[in-house]
């Protein structure tokens, strides 16, 4: 499919910071997750070329969930990566210095089976919850 969605957010913190909250296990399962109703109870990094991204997607009620996976083609440290899902879609994101704090960007691959629009807002969601986790702990510190 050649109809690119892109999402992005900005955070405060540096692109070092930003790139550890999004690649570290223990902080994927506190925002990997579109609304308050989904958790990512685990995750699993092997953060090089060719290495698998592995997390997991449960609805909190326990009535369904899924594995999110693919294995990384791209790994740049602290400024992209490219994650080849199991299906062959790309998700490239990328960490740009801006602002004072870094841009979040992640360019995917839609799916065919559900609506362009009802993705984007998903893993744009998704993303909103990452930049609240960075937010909630900056101000923590």
């Amino acid at each position: 499919m050649t109809n690119k969605i892109t999402i992005e957010t900005h955070v405060v913190v540096s692109p070092e910071v930003a790139w550890d909250a999004f690649t570290s296990p223990a902080s994927i399962t506190q925002w990997n997750f579109a609304s308050p109703e989904w958790c990512c109870p685990s995750a699993e990094v092997d953060l090089r070329k060719g290495g698998k991204y592995t997390a997991r997607m449960e609805a909190r009620d326990g009535s369904m969930g899924f594995d999110f996976s693919g294995t990384y083609d791209l790994v740049d440290p602290p400024s992209a990566l490219i994650l080849r899902l199991d299906d062959g879609r790309l998700a490239h994101t990328t960490f740009e210095p801006d602002m004072g704090g870094t841009r979040v960007r992640t360019v995917f691959d839609p799916d065919s089976a559900h609506p362009a629009e009802m993705q984007k807002e998903g893993w744009q969601a998704i993303l909103d919850t990452y930049a609240a986790f960075l937010a909630r702990r900056e101000k923590a510190r």
